[in-house]
């Protein structure tokens, strides 16, 4: 697993970067999210929020904005410098619980953090997910290709994401944006994963 204490301690930070140089085309695909949706938009788990880069633009939208991440620093830094729409909470994302972060999701965004797991980890926060999942529930997840690279970081494969949450239909595959970079960021090839729960098939 990814060591984002010491990253934090040293202030490695480069996922920040990418949310900073892709803010046009993050916007876009959360228009795409919300383009549907019946208001109030309902309830929204950033998974390995970090210091709060996109929990808060997700509650001036209109959800209701919820950040987990197991780096106590990163949530305190992210408490900082809150608008106080959002709800911030130190939780490992494999061991979600509906108690901790309040009840239950309509939409789950994932900015790098299922890629820096163990596969055993990968399942243990696809279930968590998939627990806390509302009817219709949908995950929006950034994930880097495996290459050698970005091997200190982690990555995540289509096959990795689909193993990971088998109740769920893939919905789209994008690649991400990557202009503005910069090496080597540029090299990894990222790609955005939507996904959707299936409904429950009740058998007759």
């Amino acid at each position: 697993m990814t060591n984002y204490h010491r990253m934090y301690r040293f202030s490695i930070r480069p996922w920040e970067r990418y949310g900073q140089a892709a803010e046009t085309s993050i916007a876009a695909l959360f228009d795409r999210e919300e383009a549907h949706r019946p208001r109030p938009l309902g309830r929204a788990l950033d998974l390995g929020c970090g210091r709060g880069q996109y929990t808060p633009e997700l509650a001036r939208r209109g959800w209701e904005a919820v950040g987990v991440d197991y780096v106590p620093a990163a949530i305190e830094a992210a408490r900082r410098g809150s608008s106080h729409t959002e709800t911030y909470v130190i939780g490992d994302v494999t061991e979600l619980s509906a108690q901790e972060l309040g009840g239950t999701f309509d939409f789950f965004l994932d900015v790098g953090c299922f890629q820096g797991l163990t596969a055993r980890q990968q399942q243990a926060q696809g279930g968590g997910v998939t627990a806390l999942a509302n009817p219709g529930a949908t995950l929006l997840m950034l994930a880097f290709s495996p290459t050698r690279m970005w091997a200190f970081l982690g990555a995540a494969s289509q096959e990795d994401v689909e193993r990971a949450f088998p109740g769920w239909e893939l919905l789209a595959v994008d690649p991400a944006d990557t202009a503005g970079l910069g090496w080597p960021l540029n090299t990894t090839t990222p790609c955005w994963y939507r996904l959707r729960l299936r409904p429950v098939q009740i058998q007759g």
